[in-house]
């Protein structure tokens, strides 16, 4: 596949839904300030609509639907304001929602297991879906072929593509030819991704035939199922919109390593798309951008055109604010790799949501395990089983990774070149969760943990930071069996009885009451087991000593992290990017703070003072190390492998540069 001339790297994205109520489509809209505005930004890119979620086109289409209240090509004179101001422009294209062409074409939609096209909620977006293997996946591809024959586009957006099951003629009819049971919910979900990552080939396939170089992005498939044909990744997170601050970190931490460039999107709402009147603070602002960049990500801001294309002067100037203090940063931005030492295995179906059942239970431990991390400043990335797991020192299988034939050859070959293993909870099980896979694991399953509540008794060799108690495992766990040789290294304490109803008492009250010699953490050579979810319970209770087990595990298995940053509270992040001959530390000290109902704040960093920082020298001893972009250059000192330095002020963000 042919590579785009230039890569963007300042981009924005504009939502332009509006009803076909709407009376005065484009009336105000004055392209050429548009595009100054974008420009005064330093953007280079731009994403608009050349058709919408309801159906509505923007430009002058033979195929589709243009909006009935817009009197010219309004894209059309876009795409001409951007060429001549070297703005590359991408046309979005909804595929799954088309509104208006379901309510003309009923036999386009989407048929349900309960038989109906129109989901309950009409004030739901998404009410109505389309079927990609009726006729509405040919007009689709009419469209994209009009596009980009028709305009100056550098590439598309094809929007909304996760296609739900459908039991609908062609795809049932399809399904029995294929010996698939069109009654099983997961043979449904199976079929309704093989529907959309045809799709994605269809159009791809169909666009690049006329314009071999566009960027195509599609939103909604798979990322990994999408490689083939995509020029880039995307990942869409408003944080206060419902994705929360936790999302994107382990997102980041998995896109990066798939081999394409990837976006960090965000909106400019206080809450979510389509919140017109809603802005966010600048500081959350600039701390989504920053986050997504110091995780190798590209930025990007959302926002929603007023339909009549009346400017949102104080939305414009909140980015360009934004994009012009960060732009100083470019050249540490500039083709920067992220540099950890160890890699998070999540369980299988983290980042697939092919079926949603199964991503729910396996997105928990790794929420969990990204931020317990995270908030110890480990380096880390985040694979699944379809990654190579080479080139990292330490693996952490993260509550319910079971080994197949495939995953266990995968770890055994890391232990055989030196690696270290840390598994919690079902980790480390054969598919079937009948045994462990692995003899190096040196232990025996014996079943679920038959306490409820467990409690744990930390033995000497991670009491560090502790609280001299039985401390409760929150989630359900299991029990094991230690072999001989293996080391165990905290024990099992029972409670008095397990919560329970035994008809005449709820049994609510399960204070602790002894130890028992079963093994909750063990140790044999470089395998470390805890026999309990950690990260699911960090997810959901977010019980600190859990991090410290995890933190005193890690200190074992990896003695000489890549950063050591004592004086970081645990709510700042600390990540290394690398580039030929420099590496960067980005220190973030922002506090999301839940205010109203469901709302996450950031209204201002929180300036940390006098922090010292060490980065582990890997052969490359520093000539200087100073602030980006300032240049301000800092003293420091070489002890043993690290390289230390004192940073004077974090004022909520602070990039250092160790330059070889």
């Amino acid at each position: 596949m042919m590579r785009p001339a230039r890569e963007p790297k300042w981009y924005l994205f504009f939502d332009f839904h509006t009803m076909p109520a709407c009376p005065d489509v484009g009336a105000n809209f004055d392209v050429d300030a548009f595009t100054d505005r974008v420009k005064a930004c330093g953007a280079d890119y731009i994403v608009f609509p050349a058709r919408c979620n309801q159906g509505m086109a923007y430009y002058d289409t033979k195929v589709g639907i243009r909006h009935p209240s817009l009197q010219y090509d309004l894209f059309g004179k876009l795409a001409e304001a951007c060429r001549s101001k070297e703005i590359a422009l991408t046309a979005y294209v909804n595929v799954g929602l088309s509104h208006e062409e379901g309510l003309r074409h009923r036999e386009w939609l989407i048929l349900t297991q309960q038989g109906y096209t129109y989901g309950p909620d009409r004030l739901n977006s998404f009410f109505r879906m389309m079927c990609y293997n009726s006729g509405y996946g040919d007009h689709v591809l009419e469209m994209v072929r009009e596009i980009v024959q028709g305009y100056p586009v550098a590439g598309l957006f094809l929007d909304c593509m996760r296609q739900p099951p459908c039991v609908g003629e062609e795809c049932v009819r399809e399904m029995k030819q294929l010996g698939m049971d069109w009654k099983d919910k997961y043979a449904l979900d199976e079929f309704a991704n093989v529907s959309r990552v045809r799709m994605t080939r269809r159009i791809a396939e169909a666009a690049r035939t006329i314009r071999p170089e566009l960027l195509l992005h599609f939103n909604g498939i798979n990322y990994e199922d999408q490689l083939e044909w995509c020029s880039h990744l995307e990942y869409e997170c408003l944080p206060t919109g419902g994705w929360g601050y936790d999302a994107r970190p382990a997102y980041a931490r998995y896109m990066r390593t798939l081999g394409k460039p990837v976006f960090n999107m965000t909106g400019r709402f206080h809450k979510s798309w389509g919140d017109f009147g809603g802005i966010r603070t600048e500081s959350s602002l600039e701390y989504d951008c920053l986050d997504g960049l110091s995780h190798g990500m590209r930025v990007c801001v959302g926002d929603h055109v007023h339909p009549r294309g009346d400017i949102n002067r104080a939305v414009s100037d909140l980015v360009k604010r934004v994009y012009t203090r960060l732009q100083a940063l470019e050249p540490w931005l500039n083709q920067a790799q992220s540099l950890v030492d160890m890699a998070v295995i999540p369980p299988k179906g983290a980042f697939n949501h092919t079926h949603a059942d199964a991503h729910e239970r396996a997105w928990l431990p790794c929420q969990g395990a990204a931020r317990l991390l995270a908030e110890t400043k480990a380096q880390f990335d985040i694979l699944t089983e379809r990654s190579p797991w080479e080139g990292y020192r330490l693996l952490v299988l993260a509550d319910e990774v079971l080994l197949d034939e495939a995953s266990a050859g995968k770890v055994r070959e890391h232990l055989r070149r030196g690696g270290a293993v840390l598994s919690t909870g079902w980790s480390g099980l054969d598919p079937q969760k009948k045994g462990f896979a692995l003899k190096e694991w040196g232990l025996e399953f014996e079943g679920e943990d038959p306490f409820d509540p467990a409690y744990i008794l930390m033995g000497p060799e991670i009491s560090r930071n502790m609280p001299d108690m039985p401390i409760t495992l929150y989630e359900r766990g299991t029990a094991i069996r230690p072999l001989d040789k293996t080391d165990v290294l905290a024990h099992i304490m029972a409670p008095y009885y397990s919560r329970h109803w035994d008809g005449e008492h709820g049994f609510v009250y399960l204070p602790p009451d002894k130890a028992t010699d079963r093994a909750a953490v063990t140790r044999r050579g470089a395998v470390a087991h805890v026999s309990h979810p950690v990260f699911t319970a960090y997810y959901r209770h977010a019980p600190i000593p859990m991090r410290q087990l995890v933190a005193n595990l890690l200190a074992m298995l990896l003695s000489d992290p890549l950063v050591k940053a004592p004086d970081l509270p645990s709510f700042a992040r600390a990540t290394v990017t690398g580039q030929p001959g420099r590496r960067m530390v980005h220190l973030l000290s922002y506090v999301p703070e839940r205010r109203g109902e469901r709302t996450d704040m950031i209204e201002e960093p929180i300036v940390l003072s006098n922090v010292r920082l060490s980065l582990r020298v890997d052969g490359r001893p520093p000539k200087q190390v100073y602030l980006a972009p300032t240049r301000q250059k800092l003293e420091f000192a070489m002890v043993e492998n690290y390289v230390q330095v004192k940073v004077p002020v974090v004022p909520g963000y602070a990039m250092i540069v160790f330059e070889d």
